[in-house]
């Protein structure tokens, strides 16, 4: 998976946000204000840190070489995947889409359920208005 791909992935979910909370280089990306992947796309071979359900956490590392422990993160939750191809995309894509329902999970109930009546109706996230120096990051990276 390239970082285009990837990038256009971890937007494809409404009410997703792309930030750089932690320094200039990491970006964020989160659903109604809780994070559900990070990525920092200067970085070869691309990585992505995405949420995971614990149990099925530590079955994508025992099955996969390029899943290990979050990096930075609670390793219970948090699973780093290393974009090096050895995983077909459709796959990543589907571990992506996990970690957006593992935070979906989280949220109050009355928010949950309207980002589920968007998800059904296949409404994505608006590109983000990102600010100067994260779209001049993107530009260099992607």
């Amino acid at each position: 998976m390239d970082a285009e791909h990837l990038r256009m992935a971890l937007l494809g979910f409404p009410d997703t946000t792309e930030e750089t909370p932690f320094d200039e280089h990491t970006i964020v990306y989160k659903v109604s204000g809780k994070m559900f992947a990070l990525t920092d796309y200067r970085e070869k071979p691309l990585s992505v840190n995405l949420k995971c359900d614990p149990d099925l956490a530590l079955g994508l590392r025992d099955e996969f070489p390029c899943v290990v422990p979050g990096y930075h993160m609670s390793k219970k939750h948090w699973n780093t995947v290393i974009l090096d191809g050895s995983v077909p995309d459709s796959q990543i894509d589907s571990w992506i889409r996990h970690s957006f329902e593992q935070v979906l999970k989280g949220l109050p109930k009355s928010r949950r359920q309207g980002i589920e009546a968007q998800l059904e109706q296949g409404v994505v996230s608006r590109q983000p208005q990102s600010d100067p120096e994260l779209r001049e990051l993107l530009k260099k990276t992607i």
